[in-house]
């Protein structure tokens, strides 16, 4: 979402280079193009304002250390503030009170709320360890109560009926139902409207008067610009948040409502969508989302990811297999699925170091992902003993495979070669290993 601010924030950091000491004349030009960059985007004209300010008033004057140049030393000074700026440190979910804990989540209609609900149930449940169940008090659009239910099914966690058209009471019932069957955690999806209207907020007032909420979170959709603004504050002035949760921050959006909502209200982003899956639920780290913003990547975020989507018995089955040379097609297909559930290949490159200027080429990024669907309908497509002896594939079989992949020959071809080079690589690198600890043993 942030590709254009990081492509126009980088090129203005490359003015300052050349500078023995920041002064108010060179950073002038920088600050001015960063300033045109932001409200571009849709940054409130307050927030630019405020970051600009503060920008200039901490560089100007500073002397450029002799290890580091003087666009090092701005952009050191740009994180910093941009960090304070969206939050300065993680805020966590207040959680940990006498069972069951209530999140009430609040937002326009489209604002992915009902998806973001159960996503919170599954995060919960899979990283918190927690029992979570899940209620909607959508009265008015019984498709909504439908699918949150079908969701809760789907990611296994509790999910909570009621045929009274009353949202109090649903939402009171709830509660009970929750404490009566062991659930810690209720989270409440309230219903949406087109914009906000004084109904609405007559209702949430009610559900937080009756029971009490103890994380009222605004669910933000980051695509509709400078109105997110105007929905955060208008929510947070009638019934007082206590936390943000963005979705959609993986679109093309300019993104200005990020860098917006915590200025604007003086509550922190918990929570962000960043992507369709319902695992593609992620923690707001201020800093590190401030790193991606500058193009320095966020290989924190990736390593934690990692860690916790790719099974590591596979991983390790899969390395112990390319140093055998024993590596075969049905291993290449689960590795390209294990590293699907990073994420998108975009994001996944954006979080890497050096790798943001690639993410930003969609060209390159639709051709990346088209290869591989590409390369697991190929595999698909041949036979249990084709995935295990590659030596198989011969002319007819490799017409067939193309048929039934809706592929051609010459993709099946280029495929295979690929993949013994892959071998081949891999089978050098082990001899290597194995020489390298020969050579330690011998001494």
């Amino acid at each position: 979402m942030f590709e254009k601010i990081t492509e126009k924030l980088t090129s203005s950091f490359k003015k300052l280079r050349g500078n023995s000491t920041l002064t108010e004349q060179n950073i002038e030009e920088s600050l001015k193009e960063i300033r045109m960059s932001l409200l571009e985007a849709d940054v409130n004209y307050k927030v630019v304002k405020n970051l600009v300010e503060s920008i200039k008033q901490k560089a100007v004057g500073q002397e450029v250390l002799d290890s580091v140049s003087p666009s090092e030393q701005f952009i050191k000074i740009f994180n910093d503030e941009l960090t304070n700026l969206l939050g300065s440190e993680t805020s966590h979910l207040n959680i940990k009170v006498s069972p069951p804990a209530i999140i009430m989540l609040a937002g326009l209609q489209g604002s992915g709320k009902t998806t973001t609900a159960a996503k919170l149930s599954k995060y919960l449940k899979e990283k918190e360890k927690r029992n979570p169940c899940l209620v909607s008090v959508d009265i008015y659009r019984p498709a909504a109560i439908q699918q949150l239910k079908i969701l809760s099914e789907k990611i296994k966690v509790g999910f909570i009926e009621n045929d009274s058209k009353n949202v109090v009471e649903i939402c009171s019932k709830a509660k009970d139902f929750a404490y009566n069957n062991g659930f810690d955690t209720l989270i409440i999806d309230t219903a949406g409207r087109l914009q906000i209207d004084k109904e609405m907020i007559e209702e949430l007032k009610a559900i937080k008067k009756k029971i009490s909420v103890h994380e009222t979170i605004l669910v933000i959709d980051s695509m509709i610009g400078q109105e997110a603004i105007n929905v955060a504050e208008k929510f947070n002035q009638e019934i007082e948040l206590d936390g943000m949760i963005l979705t959609k921050l993986d679109g093309d959006a300019r993104g200005g409502a990020a860098l917006s909502a915590k200025f604007i209200t003086g509550k922190p982003i918990k929570f962000y969508g960043s992507g369709e899956g319902l695992e593609m639920l992620d923690i707001f780290h201020p800093e590190r989302m401030a790193s991606r913003i500058l193009g320095m990547g966020d290989i924190v975020s990736l390593v934690e990811k990692a860690g916790e989507t790719i099974n590591e018995d596979e991983a390790e089955k899969i390395s112990k297999k390319l140093v055998a040379n024993e590596f075969n097609f049905n291993d290449f297909r689960d590795a390209i699925k294990q590293m699907n559930k990073l994420g998108s290949l975009k994001s996944t490159l954006s979080m890497i170091p050096g790798m943001g200027n690639l993410s930003k080429d969609e060209k390159a990024m639709s051709n990346a992902n088209k290869e591989l669907k590409k390369t697991i309908s190929i595999i698909d497509s041949m036979t249990t003993k084709e995935r295990l002896d590659y030596s198989l594939l011969n002319g007819s079989r490799r017409r067939r495979i193309a048929k039934g992949s809706g592929t051609s020959v010459q993709d099946i071809n280029l495929l295979v070669k690929k993949f013994l080079q892959m071998r081949k690589m891999s089978k050098n690198m082990g001899k290597m290993k194995k020489k390298s600890k020969n050579m330690l043993n011998f001494n």
